[in-house]
């Protein structure tokens, strides 16, 4: 049964579905799918555009007038449909989870693109609707490539936002690419703040002697605290690492702030279990990114790391500890391709894409290789925003997609 909710200037409407953790076997186990229907009050009757979040792993965001920034321009012609990716938010969640690590890995196999697509299936059946666009941030975009590959009769447009994945591409390929625009990155950030660097390195052995501590108990570790460089690929990334190194490493400002930074801990450990897998288009992982990571990283402690995920997230983070078992099972497993080349090629669907020229997660190169397989996507290349452009700018990158989509540009 759906609820709905006036606030000033939108109306809510709270969807839930009962949907297959197995969609192979409608059979079998169900979980609950959240989905959050956002209109403006005189837009009741305006087409879906369906929002997939970022992740994997997060919920999509919680509205208000003008929050998502991108959400005004949006409801100008759509009621936005915020949908709570399968094991997120208001969906069933993943936590502590039950059964054997085996058990454990074998429910998480069913937490990728392809799944959450046919959820999306699923729920567009069960409110009537015929078509409905599809907008994807980040790996959000990879489910959007994984939906035209996969049920395109569904779509009457879609976009990407700093999320064209590579096809067909080892994860190898990715992190490798990953791990150059990283140190490029570091480099930057210590030309901009180089005392920086001799704040960090007073800073490493306290670090080595336990002497910070994180507010769910972990130690803050050398590699954990590294891992800080994620926020280098976004607006304003350089001055919130500066800032908060400004803090006294012993304050409890200093050890909350970096809880918050960090982009794997115990608040959505879906996304330290399954992010690796999120890249494989048909291999299995085997710790992708702590096998390819460049001897540079190995051997200079002052460079941060970023968006990768090392085995020993799950030693050093006591919340992340019950999934150690399950990680190695994931990280073992041989993955199903995600996207299909030749459907792709077939694409009648129109689509555009935002592709950040210095996007630090998702390499530029195979998003322009993946661009010109779509005959029907029209590719905007921009340096004018960072990875998260589309929450930075305002209504810009969303209507200027809606724009070349519509052969307004």
């Amino acid at each position: 049964m759906a609820t709905t909710v006036r606030v000033p200037g939108l109306v809510l409407t709270e969807h839930e579905f009962s949907v297959p953790l197995d969609h192979s076997r409608t059979d079998g186990a169900e979980i609950t799918v959240f989905a959050r229907e956002v209109a403006d009050p005189d837009g009741l009757d305006r087409p879906f555009l369906v929002y997939l979040q970022g992740g994997p792993g997060h919920e999509a965001p919680r509205p208000s007038r003008g929050t998502p920034s991108w959400l005004p321009r949006a409801l100008r012609e759509y009621r936005v449909l915020m949908l709570d990716q399968r094991g997120t938010g208001r969906s069933t969640p993943v936590g502590t989870l039950p059964g054997t690590p085996a058990e454990q890995a074998e429910y998480l196999t069913h937490f990728r693109a392809d799944a959450i697509v046919r959820d999306a299936e699923f729920v567009r059946r069960q409110l009537g609707v015929e078509k409905w666009s599809v907008l994807g941030q980040s790996f959000g975009g990879f489910c959007t490539l994984a939906y035209l590959s996969q049920a395109p009769d569904g779509l009457a447009e879609a976009f990407f936002t700093g999320g064209l994945p590579p096809i067909g591409r080892h994860p190898d390929d990715v992190y490798t690419a990953t791990f150059a625009n990283l140190l490029e990155r570091n480099r930057q950030y210590y030309r901009r703040y180089p005392g920086d660097r001799d704040r960090v390195e007073a800073l490493l052995p306290l670090l080595d002697d336990g002497a910070v501590t994180l507010p769910d108990g972990s130690p803050l570790t050398v590699r954990l605290f590294r891992q800080l460089g994620n926020v280098l690929g976004t607006s304003g990334g350089e001055e919130t690492l500066h800032y908060l190194l400004e803090r006294d490493p012993r304050s409890p400002a200093f050890a909350h702030d970096v809880a918050s930074s960090l982009p794997f801990t115990g608040r959505n450990p879906l996304y330290s279990v399954i992010h690796e897998s999120s890249y494989s288009d048909g291999f299995a992982t085997r710790w992708s990114a702590e096998r390819v990571l460049p001897d540079e990283f190995r051997t200079d402690r002052t460079l941060f790391t970023g968006e990768h995920v090392f085995p020993w997230l799950f030693d050093d983070f006591q919340s992340l500890r019950p999934m150690k078992e399950t990680a190695e099972l994931l990280a073992a497993h041989e993955w199903p391709r995600l996207y299909d080349a030749d459907v792709l090629r077939e694409c009648t669907v129109p689509a555009a894409a935002a592709i950040y020229a210095k996007d630090m997660y998702v390499e530029r190169v195979f998003s322009e290789e993946t661009a010109r397989l779509i005959p029907t996507l029209r590719p905007w290349i921009t340096s004018e925003y960072e990875h998260n452009g589309l929450r930075a700018s305002g209504d810009h990158v969303l209507g200027r997609l809606i724009d070349l989509v519509r052969g307004r540009v």
